[in-house]
């Protein structure tokens, strides 16, 4: 036996007090011996001596570890983590990083890690690891030269002539195009975006796609955060390639049917084709099928959502359901699935063929056909693209007679999918589905490890069928905890809320989705060619609707817990553990847990995070005061889009609506029409008089309104609030308060009292604003500091002028005129 004396005691690097042991055969006796041996000599060592010793053994545990795990070939698990870093700090960087650079590291860490092949182990891992990052950036750098959209500046009505490309339904009656345009004008936008939404209001016979319209509409850039911090919508549309949304003033006009428009290409013709059939299969079940089980059909098909009642939607969004609209990963699942079990059932009634026939692969060929034809005609939605690419490989790993359920298919996956849409790592889709897949399949991996115990009971025909039903409601059971469990702090960072009886409603909803809905909707989507579908959407009608009855009576229950903004290591940290959990097999695993608990105790217990007193929208239309679980607000109807978030964020609760003063006859009335007039020096007082007497009105920490002209509030640190519709009111709020806000878009940044000034054109720049008014001197926090990215420089740009990064004009103080 091998001396385990000699090199603990060299493990430092210097020679500790002692002999060392001569070789020899180690009895149990001769072995309490030396280990007691071994303590006096390391309790007689200097403390520096015992310190080193000690930080000796942590490495080389560590490093014992980290061998063990490199042994296992684990190492493409690793890919996708390295490259969604990169591609994080990419998108995450104030400004584009140099590409020239990252392509140079690029190669440098590329030929390192191929020629340097004699480099040890960890080397060789850095170097792959620096490689992938590099890797991530580059591709999210070539993902947005991709792009390249053009946003929309600033809102504008002018009227748009463009061609139909996409349509979805609402349950109002109304429609969503996405056109592609062609011109503007009335005004005509110097730097007009290629697509834009449009959505028309109430029109019974819908325009088919590729007809060319014209028509009047308001058009508006993409939102960007509610608060800072939060959601940029402006991101998913750049990369979704839309560069404004809006409505239109009545119907627009067509202007020539499909048929009299050439497509763009070949490819053109093939989308347009495809979605007119997604289309066609939408509209047909939904006349089969009316009201919500229709549109909640059609979701499942066709990945039309809008169509559902916003009752039905919230329901489902309580009860933890919505995964089911979503065509994620249970759908294809699911008809993967089932496609591949039947045909298997199919070929064993034949004995001679399923000797002769390799009937496992074919039935996997003919699912991965199926498949492909479910996600052809679902839209190319990004959770659907996602579900699509991880059944595929795992239909091709039967193929070539690999494991179709494992930790690589999963990686795989997500390195195509990275490949080929970097910018979906920062999205709740892609991380949700990602984390209950990589928690589903570890949690599969365990289970197989125990499955042996069971086939003992299974082979007793007793106990067979009670076995049967016990899995498969177990496995629901499981299946449903693991996956909420593993996406709750995503849904808590994002959408900050938890459904806490998304259990029980998995638990009741998802036999009848499996036994029911599916099924039968498979089979009716392969007989619609034929016109034999209306019976078998009948019955998938049925299970939904008791899909949406058990949504509606466990959304009654509540349940539905409102988070606040989290801190910013949250995220990071619950990731960490998740994947050192999920993906290690050593016992460095459990540290992840670790990080598990601290991560949801901090989001259950309270996150710390410091909430604002003051908050402005983008564009300065609305203004709110938070008092605890109180926001009040300057409007008596807010924006649902923005306060609803504001809500969620802060926490928020209760809304206080303004105190609407009576008109009061003195005060000068500025019609819409006659917005520009300048007030005399006698209405200027009048108004400021007005302004100081409505404090009185107010009630503390809320507005008190002349409608339609302007609001104030007292602040809590005595500090007075105005916000004005126009710009006429400018000079005698600059004079009375101590932060004005408003709308217009001035091209003045400041008041000549020194007053905080915060208008139209300056939100633009800034985005969102939130204050904390704790301290003397406010504490203001942007949502952009700098907008140069790809998907905010649109914010920058002057239409004056045709340049981007046009400063605001520093005017000199405002005149008593207003001027």
């Amino acid at each position: 036996m091998p001396n385990l004396e000699a090199p603990e005691q060299q493990e430092d690097g210097r020679n500790l007090p002692g002999p060392a042991e001569p070789h020899h055969a180690a009895t149990p006796l001769v072995s309490r011996a030396k280990a007691e041996q071994r303590e006096r000599t390391q309790d007689q060592a200097p403390p520096v001596a015992r310190f080193y010793l000690a930080v000796s053994r942590i490495r080389s545990f560590v490093w014992r570890l980290i061998e063990e795990e490199a042994a296992h070939g684990r190492a493409i698990l690793f890919a996708p983590i390295y490259m969604g870093l990169g591609t994080i700090f990419w998108f995450k960087a104030d400004i584009d990083p140099p590409p020239q650079t990252v392509l140079a590291a690029l190669l440098v860490l590329a030929g390192s890690f191929l020629f340097r092949r004699e480099a040890g182990r960890v080397l060789r891992h850095v170097l792959f690891a620096g490689m992938l990052v590099c890797l991530g950036m580059a591709l999210a750098q070539w993902e947005s030269w991709r792009a390249s959209t053009v946003m929309l500046d600033s809102a504008v009505t002018t009227t748009v002539t463009g061609r139909i490309e996409r349509r979805e339904s609402y349950d109002n009656g109304g429609w969503r195009y996405v056109v592609k345009v062609d011109k503007t004008e009335k005004p005509a936008i110097r730097r007009p975006p290629e697509r834009v939404t449009i959505f028309v209001r109430k029109q019974a016979e819908p325009f088919n796609l590729g007809d060319r319209i014209q028509g009047k509409a308001r058009l508006t850039p993409p939102a960007g955060p509610a608060l800072p911090d939060l959601n940029d919508f402006a991101f998913s549309s750049y990369f979704n390639g839309i560069g404004a949304n809006g409505f239109a003033f009545g119907k627009p006009t067509l202007l020539s049917p499909a048929s009299d428009v050439a497509a763009d290409s070949v490819s053109d013709k093939a989308d347009i084709w495809l979605a007119g059939l997604r289309n066609s299969i939408g509209d047909r079940i939904r006349r089969t099928l009316p009201g919500d089980t229709g549109a909640f059909a059609a979701s499942l098909v066709t990945d039309e959502r809008r169509a559902l009642s916003d009752e039905t939607t919230e329901a489902l969004r309580m009860a933890g359901l919505t995964h089911i609209i979503a065509i994620s990963g249970l759908n294809m699942a699911l008809s993967a699935g089932i496609f591949y079990i039947g045909l298997r059932y199919l070929f064993s009634l034949f004995p001679g063929m399923a000797q002769a026939w390799p009937t496992k692969k074919i039935a996997a060929f003919g699912a991965l056909v199926t498949l492909t034809a479910y996600y052809l005609i679902s839209g190319f939605g990004v959770s659907a693209e996602r579900a699509f690419i991880m059944m595929a490989i795992m239909l091709v790993a039967v193929l070539f007679d690999r494991p179709s359920i494992s930790l690589r298919n999963v990686a795989l996956s997500a390195i195509v999918i990275l490949s080929l849409s970097p910018s979906q790592v920062l999205g709740p889709s892609f991380q949700m589905s990602y984390a209950a897949t990589l928690a589903l399949v570890s949690g599969y991996t365990l289970w197989k490890r125990r499955q042996h115990r069971e086939n003992i009971l299974s082979r007793s025909r007793l106990l067979s069928p009670l076995l049967f039903v016990t899995r498969f409601f177990g496995g629901i059971l499981s299946t449903s905890f693991i996956g909420g469990a593993s996406t709750a702090i995503f849904s808590i960072e994002h959408f900050h809320r938890l459904a806490t009886y998304g259990l029980a409603a998995n638990l009741a909803a998802m036999p009848i989705v499996s036994f029911v809905v599916m099924p039968f909707g498979m089979a009716a989507m392969l007989l619609m060619p034929f016109g034999l579908d209306g019976p078998f959407w009948q019955i998938t009608g049925e299970g939904l609707e008791l899909v949406i009855a058990i949504a509606k009576t466990v959304a009654g229950w509540g349940g539905d817990i409102t988070f606040g903004r989290q801190p910013a290591w949250l995220m990071p940290t619950f990731i960490t553990g998740f994947l050192l959990m999920t993906m290690l097999r050593t016992s460095v695993r459990h540290v992840g847990l670790l990080l598990l608990l601290s991560s949801l105790g901090v989001a259950a217990f309270g996150s710390g995070v410091p909430k604002p007193d003051l908050m402005i929208s983008e564009d300065g239309v609305l203004v709110a005061l938070r008092q605890d679980d109180i926001l009040a607000t300057n409007r008596e109807r807010p924006q649902a889009f923005i306060f609803e978030q504001w809500q969620r964020a802060l926490v928020a609760s209760e809304h206080q609506p303004p105190t609407i003063l009576p008109v009061n006859s003195r005060l000068p009335q500025i019609s819409k029409t006659d917005h520009r007039r300048r007030l005399s020096v006698e209405e200027q007082g009048a108004v400021r008089k007005a302004m100081d007497e409505a404090l009185d009105q107010a009630m503390q920490g809320s507005f008190a309104c002349q409608k339609g002209a302007w609001c104030v509030a007292m602040l809590e640190n005595g500090a007075m609030l105005v916000t004005i519709e126009d710009a006429a009111y400018l000079s005698p709020a600059c004079d009375t308060a101590n932060i004005v806000v408003t709308p217009v878009r001035l091209r003045l940044d400041r008041c000549r009292s020194g007053a905080m000034l915060f208008t139209g054109a300056t939100l633009r720049q800034t985005g969102s604003i939130e204050m904390d008014l704790s301290t003397d001197k406010p504490n203001v926090v942007t949502a952009f500091e700098n907008p140069q990215r790809p998907w905010a420089r649109h914010r920058t740009y002057d239409w004056r002028t045709g340049t981007f990064g046009a400063p605001i004009v520093r005017a000199s103080p405002v005149s008593d005129n207003g001027e």
